[in-house]
């Protein structure tokens, strides 16, 4: 008794027809018939009721169909298993990370999988946020650290590292370094520096803004928020930027830092996609970073 035999037979038990059955296995008509007569031949009696204008099951035959499905069920979950070894051993997985952000938890997260798994090959790639979850959603990426301040995009799964409120850094001197808070309002003709767009910080100043009526003025772009806090420091425009970054101390003067309100924030989470990935490899390291933050969900 060979697998492909009971392959053979409940294909044609299936479609009722050997004809069927041949185009589901690709194998011609004949050769399908042959090895399902040299299965009944061994098992010595007939499988299979040829005489009507369809195929039907003799009562041996439904008595077998059971165990031959199942037999062929433990070989596909053999070859799974061994697949799965295959790839945790020798498998790859690729990451994203927005661009400038050193996050100690995602390199301890990469660490450790490397650690556990040393066979499994680790390819990074850094761009904006919005880049990163166009990558995610047509699978070169497997997982992907992003900024965001809205809503996880469609088809995607989030778990949030960082939720935090964005705040004004205004060099000292500036008219506004007195106020206890800055309306959003405020900002309406203040010449801004910022993240560029595709980024969870500029989304979510843009977002903002927007509620409050009209488009910032961006004066100054750079792609790293350590530089944003930097140029604004130095009086070139204000920055909207979250309250932990705006407090690094810095080579140069430090800016004065202002809440804004209404309260706006922005969230650094890993992201991968909602269908589960072929890749065994990938799989495992979800898993793990779905263990670091809580589900991803707008803040509130």
């Amino acid at each position: 008794m060979e697998l492909h035999q009971l392959e053979y037979f409940v294909a044609v038990a299936e479609e009722a027809s050997f004809t069927r059955a041949a185009a589901r296995v690709h194998v011609a008509q004949p050769g399908v018939s042959a090895q399902v007569r040299r299965l009944e031949s061994e098992l010595g009696q007939r499988l299979l009721d040829r005489s009507g204008r369809t195929v039907r099951l003799t009562e041996t035959g439904t008595a077998v169909l059971p165990f031959a499905r199942a037999a062929l069920d433990a070989v596909t979950n053999a070859r799974l298993a061994v697949d799965e070894l295959a790839g945790l051993v020798r498998g790859q997985v690729t990451i994203g990370m927005v661009s400038g952000c050193a996050l100690p938890v995602m390199a301890e997260l990469l660490a450790g999988f490397h650690k556990q798994y040393p066979g499994v090959a680790i390819s990074l790639t850094e761009d904006n946020s919005d880049r990163l979850t166009e990558m995610l959603g047509d699978g070169r990426l497997d997982l992907a650290l992003i900024g965001a301040a809205g809503e996880p995009a469609n088809g995607m799964d989030t778990a949030v590292l960082i939720d935090e409120e964005l705040v004004a850094a205004i060099a000292p001197g500036h008219p506004l370094t007195g106020s206890k808070t800055i309306a959003i309002t405020a900002l309406r003709d203040e010449p801004l520096v910022s993240l560029p767009r595709g980024t969870g910080v500029r989304a979510a100043l843009d977002a903002a803004c927007a509620a409050a009526g009209f488009v910032p003025r961006i004066v100054f772009e750079a792609s790293a928020l350590p530089m944003v806090v930097t140029l604004a420091a130095q009086g070139l425009g204000l920055a909207v930027v979250p309250e932990s970054v705006a407090t690094m101390p810095l080579a140069q003067a430090a800016p004065v830092i202002v809440p804004i309100t209404p309260e706006t924030r922005s969230r650094l989470e890993l992201a991968w996609p909602e269908a589960p990935s072929a890749n065994p490899a990938a799989r495992v390291l979800i898993q793990q970073a779905r263990a670091l933050g809580s589900p991803g969900r707008p803040a509130s």
